[in-house]
Parts: C-alpha cells; sequence; structure tokens
C-alpha cells in the first residue's frame, strides 16, 4: 500500500476535525473525498500534507512515517483551495524557492514552467495573475519534486468552465503517468468523472469508502445532495 492511515484523528476546541480514521491507498488511486462544508475534508489531506498535526494516530507513505517532514516533502505535493503563494514575488521566483526549499534541481523550474505554459508569465507578479493562472502555478510547484502522492483541495472551485476543464485534463494526465491523488470536491459531475474510489465525510467521520459506482447508486449520494 502507497498510504496506511491508522486512527488518524484532529480535534479543535472541542469540536471534532477528524474523527479517528483508518483506511489505505494503493499506487494509482484517484480518490474523490466529498462531504459538506465542515465535515473534515480539508483537515484530512492538510493532515496527510504534514500542514496541521493530527492529534493521534499515524501515516505512512511508502512506508515513511509522516513525523519525518524532511522525506514527506518530496512524497507528498499539496494544492490547497487557496493558492499559498508568494503574491509579491514572480511565478518563477515562487517555483525557485520551493525548489531550493525540496533540494529540486533549478532544471525542474524550467520545466515546469514550459509544462503548464507558464513561461510567458514567468517574470509576472503572481498577483497580477487570474485564478486560473495561479492554480495552474501552484499545481506546478507541487509537482516539482515529482511527488508520487497529489492532494487537491477544490481544486476548481471559483474557475470558468474553459480553466475547469484544463484542471480536468491536468488531473488525468497526472494519474496516466500513476500519480496517486485525493482531492476534495462539492460537484457531482466532477466526482464521477474524475474519481475511480469515493470517501464520504459527515461532521468528521468517515461514512462511506467506495467505488463511484457503488456511490451513485447509495443513499448517502441521494442525500448529501438533497
Amino acid at each position: 500500500m502507497q498510504l496506511e492511515i491508522l486512527n488518524l484523528a484532529k480535534l479543535y476546541d472541542q469540536k471534532r476535525g477528524l474523527a479517528p480514521a483508518s483506511f489505505e491507498v494503493s499506487k494509482g488511486e484517484l480518490i474523490a473525498i466529498v462531504g459538506h462544508n465542515g465535515a473534515g475534508k480539508s483537515t484530512l489531506l492538510k493532515m496527510l500534507a504534514n500542514w496541521i498535526v493530527p492529534d493521534g494516530g499515524t501515516v505512512m507513505i511508502d512506508g515513511v512515517d509522516l513525523k519525518n517532514r524532511a522525506a514527506v516533502v518530496r512524497k507528498v505535493g499539496f494544492i490547497p483551495e487557496v493558492p499559498n503563494l508568494f503574491d509579491f514575488f514572480s511565478v518563477e521566483y515562487n517555483l525557485k524557492l520551493f525548489a531550493a526549499l525540496s533540494q529540486t534541481p533549478f532544471l525542474r523550474v524550467e520545466e515546469i514552467l514550459g509544462e503548464f505554459n507558464l513561461v510567458p508569465f514567468r517574470k509576472s507578479k503572481v498577483q497580477a495573475l487570474s485564478k486560473g493562472l495561479k492554480q495552474r502555478v501552484s499545481i506546478g510547484r507541487a509537482l516539482l519534486a515529482d511527488p508520487p502522492v497529489l492532494l487537491l483541495d477544490e481544486p476548481t472551485s471559483g474557475l470558468d468552465f474553459e480553466m475547469t476543464r484544463e484542471i480536468y485534463r491536468l488531473l488525468n494526465t497526472m494519474h496516466d503517468a500513476g500519480k496517486t491523488i485525493l482531492f476534495t470536491s462539492h460537484r457531482p459531475e466532477e466526482i464521477k468523472s474524475l474519481a475511480t474510489r469515493i470517501m464520504v465525510l459527515h461532521e468528521g467521520s468517515l461514512i462511506f469508502d467506495g467505488s463511484s459506482q457503488e456511490y451513485f447508486q447509495s443513499e448517502i449520494h441521494e442525500k448529501l445532495y438533497a
């Protein structure tokens, strides 16, 4: 198994962020994490990305304990819903900064600029970019170290139709390349077209884990969007 999660939990001021959850993820899965706002979706991804510290439980990624932050940064790429880029610096500087932090050769920055059609924007300040372009930079940055696991929090939130379609294409391309992907979404059509497996969180608890077909035939799906 590529990811092994055992009793992972988080509590926020006596309010449950994520109840103890245990599950495994095989290499190459494309998993949608579904649930209402506040269900624990972002909390789960942020713990897997090492952005927040869990209150309990363990996470192993390719046999590496999540607590080994130096190793995990090369194992997991995280794309938050709101890109956490340095707005007053250029696209190129943002990429080079992360490359330095992850000990990735700067040659990889040039590759990412080309792969994501960012060459024309390399000297542009991030604050001047559209949301779609910021998302493209954010995904490119997450892929700098070529991590085997990608986590995306609401990757198409606030994007127009064309940019949404572009994100779908990128996700499928990365999945075809063998990446293991977990993403959160509120869009049934997005979940149905992309996911090979669906996990549903409700008030911090994992209440469903199964195939896309099983999910869309279940009462849980009907109640979630009722």
